[in-house]
C-alpha cells in the first residue's frame, strides 16, 4: 500500500464531472479517480472546514461509527476494473480489524472526516496512475496495462489532458 494525500478536486470542462486527484506522499506520481458532485462537495466542504448547520452523510456515518466504539484506521483504494475503482475502509471495534467495502468516494469523504489515512494499492497507480515530468510539466501515464484497459481508461486519459499542469506546479512552490 502507497500512502496518498487528496491533492485537489478538479471539474472537467468537458463533461463537469468532478475528479479527485490522489497524491502519492513524496513523489509527483498522481492518482484521478472520477467522483460525483455529492462526495466532491463532501469531501471539499471538511478539507476547507466549512461549517454547516446539519450533519452530511458522512459525518453521520462517522458519528455512527465513533458511537459504537470504532474508529477508521484507514481507507485504500484497493482496485479498477473496467473503469470502476474499488475501495475498503479498514475499522477496528473491541480489537477486532474490519474490512468494509466502499467506494472510493465514499471512502474518501470519511477519512478527512475520521483524520485517517489515505493509501492506493500499487496495482491501481500502476493501471491508473500519472508522472508529472518536473522539466516540461507534462503528465505521462504510469503504463502497465493491455490494450483493453487502457480503451477503457481513455477518458482519464482525456481528462489529464484538459487539466492545466502548470497549476500542480505553483501549488508545489
Amino acid at each position: 500500500m502507497i500512502e496518498m494525500t487528496i491533492d485537489s478536486i478538479r471539474v472537467s470542462m468537458m463533461n463537469y464531472q468532478r475528479v479527485v486527484i490522489l497524491k502519492e506522499k513524496g513523489t509527483n506520481r498522481y492518482l484521478p479517480i472520477w467522483i460525483g458532485p455529492a462526495e466532491a462537495d463532501a469531501i471539499a466542504v471538511k478539507l476547507q472546514n466549512v461549517e454547516l448547520s446539519r450533519p452530511l452523510t458522512h459525518d453521520l456515518l462517522q458519528s455512527v461509527i465513533s458511537t459504537l466504539g470504532a474508529s477508521v484506521d484507514y481507507v485504500v483504494v484497493t482496485g479498477l476494473k473496467e473503469d470502476t475503482f474499488y475501495a475498503k475502509l479498514a475499522l477496528s471495534v473491541d480489537g477486532v480489524k474490519l474490512d468494509i467495502d466502499s467506494r472510493p468516494s465514499d471512502a474518501l469523504a470519511l477519512a478527512v472526516r475520521a483524520g485517517a489515512p489515505i493509501y492506493a494499492d500499487e496495482s491501481v497507480l500502476e493501471k491508473a496512475g500519472i508522472i508529472l515530468d518536473e522539466e516540461t510539466g507534462k503528465s505521462m501515464p504510469e503504463g502497465k496495462v493491455d490494450e483493453q484497459e487502457l480503451q477503457g481508461l481513455s477518458a482519464y486519459k482525456d481528462f489529464i489532458n484538459t487539466l492545466d499542469l502548470e497549476d500542480f506546479n505553483k501549488r508545489r512552490s
